[in-house]
């Protein structure tokens, strides 16, 4: 038996066990509930013959003990009634008693509660006792769901915990995974490199040599983001403008003609706390949707505003559009619209934006047929 096979063994024994435990749970409040409405029963039906004694009492009768049965009942409502008039009532508010249509709904609750008692105080005459359950067998009729509730609270917070453990261990995983692919690619890189430079020396157009290298350095970078994966970036100082501009023309370069790039930003150079390779990512990661979005064909604008204290950058694409009701959804890890896609560039670019750079990003605007707009805002604070 396989190690996954025998964790889900173990989860179904644990689950299994779970509801036996519950189940005899209920089944015990169940019994004690049956047992606490039985002697009352019994309390009522004493009840009953202490009114009956009372009733037929004479001057040589003892009604000490019927009247403290009758006295000594201070938990359970209880209403006798005679041809629709109340004969005596205990623990039942007056008013009540005095409203005819408050009496009867009262009666017909305590009706379903307890099936009510009819007896014969004198030869051919009958009182009937109508009477409900103590607060306390209330409470123990209630106890079942407040217990089953904090079961199913408590199976919440484990199934949560688990959940969180195995997605820890995914993302060590995963880490793991993406520094080694970092490591290996290092090697071939550097071999490139050193072939890069071989070609300088031949007789060849520069041209060629020149775009090799840019694409080496864009290896390079790449290879240094999945280094950067599960550890903590660190932040610096950069003209945000030139770096986000850099990153977009690289992008502008390397797709369709088909695609209409155009950039937008203050002429003067706005400095942010942010992790140059990340930013790109970013970037990148922004384009490549709205281009997918766009199916290689359409406008693409990227603009950058500020206020006094963000710096905004805005990414708009006239491609297919998002339903408003995606807009949170599509930053979910695995959502994705495409019949080729993982669904994890939204996600890390949420993650790189708002738990490395402390910042926010959103779908500003959307329209079916139209296009997509999306939003990052950035600190303008540089520590």
């Amino acid at each position: 038996m396989s190690f996954s096979e025998r964790t889900n063994t173990t989860r179904w024994i644990i689950i299994s066990i779970c509801f036996l435990i519950i189940s005899l749970i209920l089944w015990n409040t169940y019994t004690f509930f049956q047992i606490f409405k039985n002697e009352e029963r019994l309390k009522m039906k004493l009840f009953v013959n202490a009114q009956i004694t009372i009733l037929n009492a004479n001057e040589n009768t003892d009604v000490e003990l019927p009247l403290q049965i009758i006295n000594n009942n201070t938990s359970i409502p209880a209403v006798v009634i005679l041809f629709d008039k109340v004969v005596s009532a205990t623990n039942v508010p007056d008013e009540i008693l005095k409203n005819k249509k408050k009496r009867n709904s009262y009666l017909n609750r305590l009706r379903n509660e307890n099936e009510p008692i009819t007896f014969e105080y004198a030869p051919g005459k009958y009182q009937t006792l109508y009477y409900g359950n103590s607060g306390l067998l209330n409470k123990l009729k209630y106890y079942p769901i407040a217990l089953f509730l904090i079961i199913v609270l408590c199976v919440a917070l484990i199934y949560n915990f688990y959940k969180s453990t195995k997605m820890a261990t995914q993302n060590k995983l995963w880490a793991g995974m993406a520094k080694e692919t970092a490591h290996q690619i290092g090697t071939p890189l550097s071999s490139l490199i050193g072939w890069v430079e071989i070609l300088k020396t031949e007789d060849i157009d520069p041209s060629i040599s020149l775009e090799i290298e840019k694409d080496i350095e864009r290896l390079q970078t790449i290879t240094d983001r999945f280094s950067k994966i599960g550890s903590i970036p660190v932040l610096e100082p950069r003209n945000i403008i030139e770096e986000t501009k850099n990153a977009y023309e690289y992008l502008q370069s390397r797709f369709s003609k088909q695609v209409e790039f155009s950039f937008k930003a203050p002429q003067e150079p706005i400095y942010v706390m942010i992790n140059p390779t990340l930013h790109s990512w970013t970037i990148e990661n922004l384009v490549k949707n709205a281009i997918d979005a766009m199916k290689g064909r359409g406008t693409l604008d990227l603009q950058i505003e500020q206020d006094a204290f963000n710096i905004k950058i805005n990414i708009k694409d006239s491609g297919t559009g998002i339903l408003k009701k995606q807009f949170k959804t599509i930053f979910e890890p695995g959502f994705t619209t495409k019949k080729r896609g993982w669904g994890l560039g939204l996600s890390l670019t949420k993650r790189i934006v708002e738990e490395y750079h402390n910042g926010k990003i959103k779908v500003l605007s959307s329209e079916i047929g139209k296009g997509t707009t999306f939003q990052i805002s950035l600190n303008k604070k540089v520590q």
